[in-house]
């Protein structure tokens, strides 16, 4: 993680931030700085990625994931991901990073990720993450049910399934 202040930022303002459900939408506000322009002196394309790492993380700090996962000795890994660039962030611009669970299966969390800047969508992405212990995958239905008592399964959305076929057609 190369973002360490702002990985400090997300994590103290967890704790002050409103709480929420998994099923809640996490806000995150931000700027473009220097250290993230690419040649173009846009925002770099490895940078969303990153940034995307502390979405995630502000919705399993704030939605009581992160002591469940602690409690069982869980880690979260991300085990795909499929982004759309729509519009360049240009120098010192602010954005908003909206993290969103969509839901999940018995392997797979289902999270959507939209950077939202001046001009409208810069970039979007869908991805797919996973629990893990001992290097295994660990169905997520428990662990978020566990931290979050009386949350509504949401169901992994219809694309989702198409996702394991997309992968072996890449894999050659």
């Amino acid at each position: 993680m190369n973002l360490i202040f702002r990985l400090l930022t997300v994590i103290l303002g967890a704790m002050w931030r409103p709480k929420l459900n998994m099923a809640d939408v996490s806000e995150l506000d931000f700027r473009v700085w220097p250290l993230d322009l690419d040649l173009n002196l846009h925002m770099t394309n490895s940078r969303y990625m990153a940034l995307m790492d502390l979405g995630r993380t502000d919705l399993i700090l704030r939605a009581g994931a992160w002591r469940e996962m602690r409690r069982q000795k869980l880690g979260v890994v991300l085990g795909g991901a499929a982004m759309r660039f729509r519009r360049p962030l240009a120098p010192f611009a602010r954005f908003t990073l909206v993290t969103r669970l969509l839901g999940w299966d018995e392997r797979w969390m289902y999270v959507e990720q939209v950077f939202t800047g001046p001009q409208g969508v810069a970039c979007s992405a869908a991805m797919r993450a996973a629990f893990v212990k001992a290097g295994q995958l660990v169905p997520p239905g428990p662990v978020l049910e566990a931290a979050v008592p009386g949350l509504v399964k949401l169901p992994a959305p219809a694309w989702a399934v198409n996702w394991a076929e997309v992968e072996r057609a890449f894999a050659g």
